[in-house]
């Protein structure tokens, strides 16, 4: 891991201090899987179950926040075997699913979620227009029930169609009270009002966190590394995790740590458990 700045090391150390009372927050995709070509070939990487299951008992509890929908990242994760396991240790895991709009955790084992947003349907019905008109009628369209997220990864040029794309999806949503989330030449098209830094602000005064430590790779995380930032002007251990790729460096300027993704997330966990240990058996 690379610290970002002398005040990021010293931040860490917050959390190692506070580890029983920390939450560990967590982004899906860029974050513990790594992107691919196909979404729904996606899986954490293989050493990331067994990291989150020894980690556990060192901390609060661990949270999955994601943009997928709860249920595909679940079976993609394997996070409710996941969940068995924290489970068994006393601890929890949360899963939030479509930007904190779905809720899962092992204590409860349902998804808890609203009906899709009104404007949803007569946004795709007329989002095939609008990618021909954009020269990308090839785009894989991905329907998550309470979204959509439209990927370019598997066309010619992804960044340029991505480019393209922006303008008139944002144009298209925000007719039917849509609004977009950027991500990694992705375009997702949801409802106003949720996103990640709600769910890192309601989690954390649920349960009255001393720390919080959020790992994410792209503008869908922008939202809760803010809500982090603001938690530490409260007084709460706050430490934020880049997941940095060749294709993202949005977080950069405002991660305290910076690791190379997936791997890098999982081994910052594992080397964090470790001095979690280290400082309990000094005292």
């Amino acid at each position: 891991m690379q610290f970002s700045t002398a005040e990021g090391e010293h931040r860490y150390a917050d959390i190692v201090r506070v580890a029983g009372r920390t939450i560990i927050g967590l982004d899906f995709d860029g974050t513990l899987s790594p992107i691919v070509d196909d979404p729904g070939r996606a899986h954490i990487h293989p050493d990331a179950a067994e990291v989150l299951v020894d980690l556990a008992p060192q901390v609060a509890a661990i949270a999955v926040i994601t943009g997928r929908p709860a249920r595909q990242a679940l079976d993609l994760g394997g996070l409710e075997e996941v969940g068995d396991a924290i489970q068994a240790v006393g601890k929890e895991l949360f899963l939030f699913g479509q930007y904190g709009n779905e809720r899962w955790s092992s204590r409860h084992r349902r998804i808890v979620g609203p009906r899709p947003p009104r404007g949803l349907a007569t946004f795709e019905r007329d989002l095939p227009r609008t990618l021909r008109i954009a020269g990308a009628a090839d785009a894989f369209v991905e329907d998550k029930g309470l979204a959509v997220a439209v990927h370019t990864r598997r066309l010619p040029d992804p960044q340029a169609s991505f480019e393209r794309l922006l303008p008139p999806l944002r144009a298209l949503a925000e007719r039917h009270g849509m609004v977009i989330e950027p991500g990694r030449n992705v375009i997702e098209v949801r409802s106003p009002g949720a996103h990640k830094g709600m769910v890192v602000e309601k989690l954390a005064a649920e349960l009255d966190a001393q720390g919080f430590l959020f790992a994410g790779d792209d503008l869908g995380d922008l939202e809760a590394f803010e809500a982090v930032a603001d938690l530490a002007k409260q007084g709460v251990a706050a430490l934020r995790v880049c997941s940095a790729s060749q294709e993202q460096s949005a977080l950069l300027p405002l991660a305290d740590i910076v690791v190379r993704g997936p791997a890098g997330v999982v081994a910052l966990l594992r080397q964090l458990r470790l001095d979690i240990q280290q400082a309990a058996s000094s005292y």
